[in-house]
Formats: C-alpha cells, structure tokens, sequence
C-alpha cells in the first residue's frame, strides 16, 4: 500500500489522560507517530493537538474514526499537506570557538534565514522556523562543519487552508441545534 505522511488534528477538552487515550489509539494499529504537538487553541478550553503519522488513507480514516469516539474530543480532521501550512521551529547549539573559527558556518546560516539568537564563549544558539526539509538540511550542513553540540525541533504546527476553522464551524452548528432543542 501506498504511504503518505498525514496531519491529524484533534481538538479536544483540556482534560488529564486525553493524550495518552489518543496516542492507544496509534499504539494498538502499531502506527509510529512522526511528531506531535499539543497546545491551547484560538478557542477558550479547547487544545488542538497537531499529530503527524506515515500511512495509508484508509487507516488514517480509522484512527480519525476511533479518536473521534473519545468522550471529550470535540472534532477529529486529518490532511495531507496539500491542504494545510505547516511549519516546524529548531534549535541548534553550537560550539562558539568552532562556529568562530569556521567563515562558512555563518554563510549557511545566512543562506538558510536562520537567527543567531545567543552567543557566549562557550556556544551559540541558532533558530530556524520553516519546512522540514529546511530544518534537516540546515543541521546536515552545519553537523559537517564540526561545529553542532545539540540539535532540537518542535513538532509540526499546522493549520488548514480552508478559509474558515473547521472546529468553528462544528461548534457553531452545535450550539444552534442545542438552543433549538432547547425550544
């Protein structure tokens, strides 16, 4: 079967053990989970967790399905990333006397739009937000120039192209069927 790396987004209740509920769900199908990111969302009470996985479109159905089925899950969506923007932050400390020492070293980061946002005697800090082929290939060609003590990035961030929230639109739709019901 033909794999594709799918953005699952959930967005949920605030409520303790959610996460570990969600992340069973990949576990039992043994579905490795790429990246994730957990945050509060534009919407008061609701986190929006940001979950990447390599796999096929019908198990990715599946696992939307089964999640969605969590009591305090409000919506599930999954994309490709084709319909979302996305975007990844890393860090890299380097070795200050090693970066200093190497002219190269601050051209590709230049060349990369990378920050330099610390630097110390003993390390330097850099920043890169972007795609990630953008943030590997920044680490590769700094990891050859001897001179990366640490290497960190964040799980993806993504939100969709569409010009309305889906999450929105849900709620919306579920606090007008409530007020009707409530007539």
């Amino acid at each position: 079967m033909d794999k594709t790396l799918y953005t699952i987004i959930v967005h949920s209740e605030n409520i303790a053990g959610l996460l570990n509920q969600v992340t069973a769900v990949f576990t039992r199908r043994q579905i490795n989970i790429e990246s994730l990111n957990v945050s509060a969302s534009s919407i008061k009470g609701v986190h929006k967790y940001t979950i990447t996985c390599l796999t096929d479109k019908e198990t990715v159905e599946n696992v939307a399905k089964q999640i969605q089925k969590k009591i305090d899950v409000i919506q599930v969506n999954y994309f490709t990333d084709d319909d979302i923007f996305l975007h990844e932050i890393a860090l890299y400390k380097l070795s200050t006397p090693e970066f200093t020492e190497c002219p190269m070293a601050s051209k590709v980061i230049r060349r990369c739009n990378a920050h330099i946002v610390e630097v110390n005697p003993v390390f330097s800090i850099v920043e890169l937000a972007g795609m990630t082929e953008d943030i590997t290939s920044l680490y590769e060609q700094l990891q050859a120039l001897g001179c990366v003590l640490q290497f960190v990035r964040s799980g993806r961030v993504a939100i969709t192209t569409s010009c309305f929230e889906h999450v929105n639109e849900f709620l919306e739709d579920r606090k007008q069927k409530y007020e009707q019901s409530k007539e």
